[in-house]
Parts: C-alpha cells; sequence; structure tokens
C-alpha cells in the first residue's frame, strides 16, 4: 500500500497521514468557542510529533551537537523564528551557536564553515530556495547539515545529512498561514534531549549563567 502511494517508507506514510487529518477550513468554519477550537488545534499538532519525529535522529542529531565546534542555525522568514531559539537555548547550555536569518549572511558564514562544524536550517515547506542554497553552500565545505522540515521529500531534505520531520497543520491555499510551531516543538525537544545527557557536566555553568541572570530582575524582597 504504501508503495503505491509513492511513498518512501512507514515514517513518510505517518507522516503525510497527519498532515491530511487537520484543516485549517474546520476551525474557522468551526461553530464550537474559538479558544477551545484553537487551544484544541494547538495540541493536536504537538501530539502529531509523536508520528513525525523520529526518536533515533533525534539522539543522532543531538551527538552531532555534541561533536560540533560551532552550531549555526539558518532559517528565513517565519522560520527564523525557531532558529534563533534553538541558537538562544544551545548558548543557554555553554554550547557556540548562532543564527542568521539573512540569505546573503547565510551564504557568506556557510562558505567559512569547516568540517567541524554543525548547520541546522529550518523551513516549514523545505521548498525555499534561499535556505536551500545557504545549507547546499555549508554542505560543499564540509559542514555537517541538519534540517528540521515538515516537507516530506522535499529539496532541503535532499542537501541535509539529516532530517527531523516536524508536524503540520493543512492549509488548503495559504502555505505561509501554517506558522512554525512543529518546528519550536522539533527545536524544544532537541533542546530538552541535550540537556538531559550534559546536565551533571554542565552545573557549575548553570551557577554562572543565574549569577548573570539575576542582576536584570527586579529584587523581589522588596
Amino acid at each position: 500500500m504504501i508503495r503505491k502511494l509513492s511513498l518512501d517508507g512507514y515514517q513518510s506514510f505517518k507522516i503525510s497521514l497527519t498532515r491530511e487529518t487537520t484543516s485549517v477550513k474546520d476551525i474557522v468554519e468551526s461553530k464550537n468557542n474559538p479558544l477551545d477550537d484553537y487551544v484544541d488545534e494547538i495540541i493536536n499538532t504537538l501530539g502529531k510529533l509523536r508520528n513525525t519525529l523520529n526518536g533515533e535522529n533525534v539522539d543522532i542529531a543531538v551527538e552531532k551537537i555534541l561533536e560540533a565546534r560551532r552550531i549555526v542555525f539558518f532559517g528565513v522568514g517565519l522560520s527564523a523564528v525557531p532558529a534563533h531559539y534553538g541558537s538562544l537555548l544551545l548558548s543557554l547550555l555553554g554550547f557556540p551557536a548562532f543564527s542568521y536569518s539573512d540569505p546573503h549572511t547565510q551564504v557568506i558564514v556557510a562558505t567559512g564553515l569547516t568540517d567541524e562544524d554543525l548547520v541546522i536550517s529550518i523551513s516549514h515547506s523545505g521548498n525555499i530556495r534561499d535556505i536551500v542554497k545557504s545549507t547546499q553552500v555549508a554542505k560543499d565545505v564540509g559542514a555537517t547539515t541538519i534540517c528540521i522540515t515538515a516537507g516530506i521529500d522535499s529539496p532541503i531534505t535532499k542537501v541535509a545529512d539529516l532530517v527531523l520531520y516536524s508536524p503540520v497543520t493543512k492549509f488548503e491555499h495559504h502555505e505561509f498561514l501554517r506558522g512554525n510551531l512543529g518546528e519550536l516543538a522539533v527545536v524544544e525537544v532537541l533542546f530538552r534531549t541535550l540537556l538531559s545527557k550534559v546536565y551533571e557536566s554542565k552545573l557549575e555553568h548553570f551557577d554562572e549563567v543565574s549569577k548573570v541572570l539575576k542582576p536584570k530582575k527586579y529584587d523581589e524582597s522588596k
């Protein structure tokens, strides 16, 4: 059956199935409380992550992060948000992580990478020329490339060394309205998996970060 549907395997089948189970039209035309509908849709989207995200690939991605000299996130448009979020989370853990959203800057940065570096490119559709180009440049110079995308067999998946699939909400006509909740969720899973592996060894670092951040808060004792 899966072959008849022109899918690569069971994982692609699961991702395709979750993509077709929800329609934005259903939510817009719903007679229920809009808040309830929107919250249910968010919960539903995150729940799909179990079907789209491969745990073994997450573990591999975490190992690549641990091995990398520096980690660079690429994302354009809405995808720049989870890219920046990812670089911030990894920086909090003490890793040299950076994010770039301008396509020209991405190419310039990618050209200077080496086989010791890691690029994590984020694109919901996986079909944006700029992000595919930036990822390809990074790969050509020897950097390891990972992509986070909801686009099964999209152009970016052909470039990346490792693919982490995010869930999608089906929008029939306006793809740009899908948002990036799924990609943010994948970044969060990466962060938490990484944290579980380095927590004990990073306790001193966490204490230092806490000291630096403390003066930025209002004194609650007053």
